[in-house]
């Protein structure tokens, strides 16, 4: 008898602890669908969002809810968002620590990578994981497939995506070295 009071009384507590999470906790569990339990994506068309920069998430995600920035998907999930909702979403996910999902590649992929991304240094460091600012992403773990779709949106004029030195270094990367790209910062553990 005492140790199922114990089990419930163990299980009230529990039960408590979420109710008592929070409304960016309850908002932040939505993301976990798709991007991941604590914002690390386990599906190769979505981003790990955990550790990226806040300001970074931030400016996204008010991007994708005034449509200025293209997603088939994300604008529809933060129309009813008020600012401060997105704003304390991108500070959660900004303090969970980043965690490279790091993807195999041979030894001429990362030749031919390396030699690809060398504009891209400048803001993101030599393997993606070295960012200059607050306000550009890593990229090293980050599923190929996703970076590899991203940079197709960035090559296309008509899809909106705001970052114009993004899009001009994506459009000068011969078309066949955007998967080698994106495959090259896929294998970088750092």
């Amino acid at each position: 008898m005492r140790s199922k009071l114990l089990i419930a009384l163990a299980t009230l507590g529990l039960a408590s602890l979420t109710a008592q999470a929070g409304p960016t906790e309850d908002l932040a569990r939505t993301c976990n669908a798709c991007h991941g339990l604590n914002g690390v994506s386990v599906g190769p068309s979505m981003p790990s969002i955990a550790g990226l920069p806040e300001k970074y998430l931030k400016s996204v995600l008010l991007q994708w809810k005034s449509g200025e920035r293209y997603s088939a998907t994300m604008g529809r999930h933060f129309t009813g968002y008020t600012e401060a909702e997105l704003a304390a979403l991108a500070t959660y996910f900004s303090k969970l620590p980043y965690v490279a999902v790091v993807q195999p590649a041979d030894a001429k992929v990362m030749a031919r990578g390396k030699e690809a991304t060398e504009r891209c240094e400048t803001c993101h460091g030599a393997t993606g994981g070295a960012p200059d600012d607050d306000e550009t992403p890593k990229l090293n773990g980050q599923w190929a497939q996703y970076m590899e779709l991203e940079m197709m949106k960035y090559r296309v004029e008509s899809t909106k995506m705001p970052h114009k030195k993004m899009r001009g270094n994506v459009k000068r990367l011969a078309e066949e070295d955007v998967p080698v790209a994106a495959q090259f910062y896929a294998a970088q553990p750092k």
